[in-house]
């Protein structure tokens, strides 16, 4: 068995990160001894299917594979909806039925906290699924890019196509080429309005896209954020430099064409980076900034600030979050990674006092306008290092001690020090919510080594046809 080789294979189960799992008896390499079963991941397969699997990645104890021809398909094979699924990355399991999606969710979450955290009576409750499994993202970033990806599809034509200028996605683990679309189902049909009137008003301009290798170029991204609960859309393009001239035809042009747009930002980003965030932004169109809200609460978000993508997603897992807390509106309790404030204040009604910490200063500072917008007087939101200590800002403004402590860390988890520092406050509960189960589940184990125990949990699917999910974790100090 080697790599590249194609092997039939039938898919048994469903792994983390949306793969299918195979299993094939291996033989002993010496010819002495049992034979074992070897597992195969396969990517683009599912539970049921029996494929035809290229390998791409051999190791001792297991192997991967993409799927290169269906056999014989599974029960919960759809129709994907979308013309570029298979080749844009952003919807990988748009083509799984969404019921079985939540489904091996909520499995592959049990199945990370029983084999890597060893909790086999876990109280796991049902996974709370997302009402729109289309158009539910608020958020969208795109693309500019002096080179195209071309489609199977766009290659058999034969047609002469233009490969110096595409708007839209990265293809996987390809930086330099981008897949030109024109329609999108995760964020609304006005987005794909704003972005096909982008493309054609940039494109029939000859208008330079930025290169990292030449560090030249004008066009880097286009960011659209469109409120869920308001009829608030903003459209952040993000360049190289600045051109007041250009950006006001283009702002003008768009709004006229598409009058939905409340506000018209330009972010321009000197560095080298490929990142949607500039160095500083200049208004064009309206206000600068949108409003939504979650549950009761309105947030104001600008074009760099953070704000959970699925607005109505975020309630039900802020609710998740304050209902694993117990709260009866006498606890103190600390927000930790709290961000531009969201769950610090969404909360803030059940609790007697409210302290978040966090320690990007611009989202402390989008944190206090929050508060303020929603006239919330039993928070304090406080800059703090996450990765050393916070305590010595708990120690100096005299904090009461935490009955509970909410987290919500980054995809990597949390450093051991901050654990320390949740573990000498000694809350009587923790409320663990988590992007990556994995990590999460890292830092449970630490948590339940010095005094705690894991109650329950549970998923929240924030993105219908991606293998992400968000999990709510319960933990409560052990007495002795």
């Amino acid at each position: 068995m080697k790599k590249g080789d194609i092997l039939e294979l039938e898919i048994e189960g469903f792994a983390f990160e949306g793969k299918g799992i195979a299993k094939i008896i291996k033989d002993p390499v010496d010819g002495k001894g049992e034979t074992s079963k070897y597992v195969i991941f396969v990517h683009g397969a599912y539970p049921g299917d029996t494929v035809e699997a290229q390998l791409v990645k051999i190791k001792k104890s297991y192997a991967e594979a993409k799927a290169v021809k269906v056999i014989s398909a599974s029960q919960f094979r759809v129709k994907a909806r979308c013309k570029y699924f298979g080749v844009c990355g952003g919807c990988k399991q748009q083509d799984l039925d969404y019921e079985a999606q939540t489904k091996f969710k909520q499995e592959q979450v049990e199945q990370i906290f029983w084999k890597m955290g060893g909790f086999e009576n876990l109280n796991s409750e049902s996974i709370i699924p997302s009402n729109n499994i289309f158009f539910y993202r608020n958020k969208m970033e795109f693309s500019l890019a002096d080179r195209r990806w071309l489609t199977q599809v766009e290659i058999n034509t034969g047609e002469e196509i233009d490969r110096n200028f595409a708007l839209g996605l990265h293809i996987p683990n390809i930086f330099d080429k981008v897949l030109d679309i024109d329609e999108c189902f995760l964020q609304s049909n006005v987005s794909n309005q704003i972005l096909n009137f982008t493309r054609d008003f940039f494109k029939s301009r000859s208008i330079s896209i930025y290169s990292s290798k030449t560090n030249s170029g004008y066009l880097r991204n286009l960011v659209i954020k469109q409120s869920h609960n308001t009829e608030d859309l903003m459209v952040n393009l993000v360049t190289f430099n600045e051109d007041d001239d250009l950006m006001n035809e283009y702002t003008g042009k768009m709004v006229k064409e598409i009058p939905q747009i409340t506000t018209v930002i330009n972010n321009i980003n000197l560095k080298k980076a490929l990142i949607a965030t500039g160095d500083y932004e200049k208004v064009y169109y309206g206000n600068g900034y949108i409003f939504d809200s979650i549950g009761n609460y309105k947030f104001r978000i600008s074009a760099n600030s953070f704000f959970q993508t699925n607005s109505l997603q975020a309630e039900k897992l802020y609710q998740t979050a304050m209902d694993f807390a117990g709260l009866t509106g006498n606890e103190v309790v600390y927000d930790l990674y709290s961000g531009a404030g969201t769950i610090s204040i969404f909360i803030s009604s059940k609790a007697k006092q409210v302290y978040g910490f966090e320690t990007v200063e611009s989202a402390v500072s989008d944190a206090e306008e929050n508060k303020k917008l929603n006239k919330i007087e039993n928070v304090n939101f406080i800059k703090a290092d996450l990765y050393k200590s916070f305590l010595p800002e708990v120690e100096e403004k005299q904090m009461p001690k935490p009955d509970v402590v909410i987290l919500d860390p980054p995809r990597n988890g949390m450093h051991t020090n901050t654990v320390d520092d949740v573990i000498k406050l000694s809350p009587r509960a923790i409320v663990y919510v988590s992007c990556n189960p994995a990590t999460q589940v890292r830092d449970i184990k630490l948590f339940c080594a010095l005094g705690y125990k894991l109650v329950k949990i549970r998923p929240v699917d924030m993105f219908p046809h991606t293998y992400h999910i968000e999990n709510v974790a319960l933990l409560e100090k052990e007495f002795s």
